[in-house]
């Protein structure tokens, strides 16, 4: 049986600055965890964080994020150690690193919090819109899949390898992504469960690969493609993540939402290197959260390759 979100990013708090977590096997690409959930993961040991030992802060909500996997994590345990650099009256930071079977500092992050719903100060609109614009949805029509412009692609490249993905529902333009290097998508949980605001780490990293895009002669991400391109089996890449950072604009709701709309682009796919800019959006059109990339591209031989002993 799938591991539901809530039960993947469980938290437990063993001292006033360290916490632990499972990252089981359904979560992975290939033997690693997917880069989006450990962020979601960091975002949930955070959140305890702000809940618990710096309750006085009063600061419940996430405004950004830093994250940087130095080393290969794998499913199992995981110890996070928390670090209070900067306690402030609008915002404070925290340090969070993860370790695994003596492996310190596999990945790090500074994560800012503070109380969106006592912000204040200057708020302008502004001109910004998505270039091309999306198409418009019905969420309704979506749920079950009648939406004249957005349909369910069901047939997820490598969704073997490619674990992670399966957990999420989906949903592309029937006319075709706006290009190769772009991507527009309205998701949801595959188990029904609502977004929350840690989640948002996990829906910012679930996208569809550009890379794939290119490789195929055919855009296996187009619904128009869906049932005809075919793939290889065997995912020959992988795309690990060097680092994201993430702006939260918007708290979802304490009991979360059913949709998000997430537009990525790569503007530079060079030298197995590459860019990814997200932008989320929740059911209402305001932007829920934005998000920066830098990712690799590269044999899947480095994901499944046995890991080296830590040093003593």
């Amino acid at each position: 049986m799938a591991t539901s979100f809530k039960e993947a990013s469980a938290i437990k708090q063993l001292t006033s600055h360290t916490y632990s977590a499972n990252f089981p096997t359904d979560w992975l690409l290939g033997s690693v965890p997917h880069g989006g959930y450990v962020a979601a993961v960091f975002l949930k040991v955070a959140e305890t964080h702000f809940k618990s030992t710096l309750s006085s802060q009063n600061q419940p909500h996430p405004i950004a994020l830093h994250i940087e996997f130095l080393k290969r994590t794998s499913g199992g345990p995981a110890l996070f150690s928390v670090k209070d650099i900067k306690l402030g009256r609008q915002a404070s930071v925290i340090h969070v690193s993860l370790g695994q079977e003596g492996r310190d500092d596999e990945v790090v992050a500074y994560i800012t919090h503070g109380n969106m719903a006592t912000e204040e100060g200057v708020s302008f609109p502004t001109s910004y819109k998505l270039t091309p614009p999306p198409v418009p949805v019905d969420l309704k029509a979506l749920a079950e899949d009648k939406d004249k412009l957005w349909g369910r692609h069901r047939n997820m490249p490598f969704s073997d390898f490619r674990k992670a993905a399966t957990r999420t529902q989906f949903h592309f333009p029937r006319a075709g992504q706006p290009e190769k290097s772009i991507s527009d998508e309205w998701v949801r949980f595959s188990s029904g469960e609502p977004y929350t605001t840690a989640a948002l780490g996990y829906v910012c990293d679930m996208y569809p690969m550009p890379v794939d895009a290119y490789l195929e002669s055919a855009n296996p991400y187009d619904l128009k493609n869906d049932k005809t391109v075919k793939v290889e089996k065997a995912a020959r890449y992988w795309y690990p993540t060097l680092l994201i950072n993430i702006d939260f604009k918007k708290a979802l709701p304490e009991e979360g939402v059913e949709w998000l709309f997430v537009r990525a682009e790569a503007k530079e796919i060079k030298n197995g290197r590459m860019d990814l800019e997200m932008v989320v959006k929740d059911g209402d059109g305001e932007i829920v959260a934005l998000a920066h990339h830098i990712a690799l591209a590269t044999g899947v031989g480095k994901n499944l390759a046995k890991r080296s002993s830590p040093k003593l």
